[in-house]
């Protein structure tokens, strides 16, 4: 399927999508802040730059775009011009993510991926909140 806007478009486009700051990152610190959690965001000295951080809990949390990050939901599907690009793009982010990760374990921290579509699903963010305190609580 071609794409529907021309290739300086589609770079302008691309080039204002934000890695920090974001509509589920926000909501996630809020929810963790109304629960009486005190957090930093984007630790640079972590594998990853983790999106939040619970250095009481030694805890990191990653809120993950699911196309971004490959999810396996209609979100993470890839678009269907300039395939071999966005194959190549989105699979060094999900290797990257791993290795991240292991790194991450290796140094004893408990590793939260919260996925985008689990935060703006209304019907999933409530579960996943609650599940998230859970696993937080876990590894108090």
């Amino acid at each position: 399927m071609p794409d529907i806007y021309s290739k300086q478009k589609r770079s302008d486009i691309m080039s204002h999508i934000s890695g920090k700051e974001t509509k589920p990152e926000i909501l996630v610190r809020k929810f963790l802040f109304a629960n009486g959690f005190r957090f930093r965001k984007n630790v640079k000295e972590l594998p990853g730059k983790p999106d939040i951080v619970l250095p009481k809990y030694k805890t990191a949390i990653f809120i993950h775009g699911c196309f971004w990050h490959g999810h396996t939901c209609k979100r993470g599907t890839l678009p269907g011009t300039n395939i071999e690009f966005w194959k190549n793009k989105i699979g060094g982010n999900i290797e990257r993510d791993k290795r991240d990760m292991v790194e991450l374990e290796k140094r004893g921290w408990n590793v939260i991926v919260i996925w985008q579509c689990e935060i703006k699903n209304i019907k999933l963010q409530n579960e996943r909140l609650a599940k998230l305190l859970s696993e937080i609580k876990i590894y108090q």
